[in-house]
């Protein structure tokens, strides 16, 4: 995550998608998404010490859309990927 570390907002999270099927992995899928730094933090704002996977994973899901969410995880499982190199 790239964060303002003044404050803790979230400018960018680097997320990961990995296909397996058992131990072997199938695909992987990698990409960002951005967040715009709103003029005043909302009441619901949560700093990037306060964290949790759960949540980060939450705002790429919604960041991104379900179809494509869905879009991406078909790819992954059929192993026709692709994404950004790091």
């Amino acid at each position: 995550m790239h964060r303002d570390t003044s404050d803790g907002h979230v400018n960018t999270v680097v997320y990961s998608v990995k296909g397996t099927d058992g131990s072997e992995e199938k695909g992987t899928f990698l990409g960002d998404v951005s967040f715009v730094k709103p003029s005043s933090l909302p009441s619901n704002f949560v700093a990037y010490d306060s964290l949790d996977e759960a949540t980060a994973l939450g705002w790429v899901k919604t960041a991104l859309g379900s179809d494509r969410v869905s879009e991406i995880e078909k790819q992954v499982e059929k192993n026709q990927v692709y994404g950004k190199p790091f």
